[in-house]
């Protein structure tokens, strides 16, 4: 009976991270690109302590803080994801065994 619980929990957790790859798809690469053109221009902009000349150099450190917001907005939405399903898996698996428990209760009283 925990083995199939385990599985439960453990296919609602993949199931959850597919979903929010799906959502961060759908959602989240046009805000990736946003946040860390943004944030990248921002942090040159205060590091060299006034507005930017776009060079090769600060245009190709832009593109670099693109990529990450992207990518840590993407495994953001996956860990996100995985979580909500593993959360779930385990109040399935506990209505299932709740339910469980009650049919083997009535089958003894009877």
């Amino acid at each position: 009976m925990k083995e199939r619980n385990l599985e439960v929990i453990k296919t609602s957790m993949k199931v959850g991270a597919v979903l929010g790859g799906l959502v961060f798809l759908i959602f989240g690469i046009v805000p990736g690109f946003h946040f860390g053109g943004t944030g990248t221009v921002m942090l040159l902009s205060k590091l060299t302590g006034g507005p930017l000349e776009f060079t090769l150099f600060v245009r190709a450190i832009v593109v670099l803080g693109i990529l990450v917001g992207i990518f840590c907005l993407g495994t953001l939405s996956i860990v996100l994801g995985s979580v909500f399903g593993t959360l779930s898996g385990v109040l399935i698996s506990a209505l299932t065994s709740l339910r469980v428990r009650e049919e083997k209760e009535q089958v003894v009283r009877h």
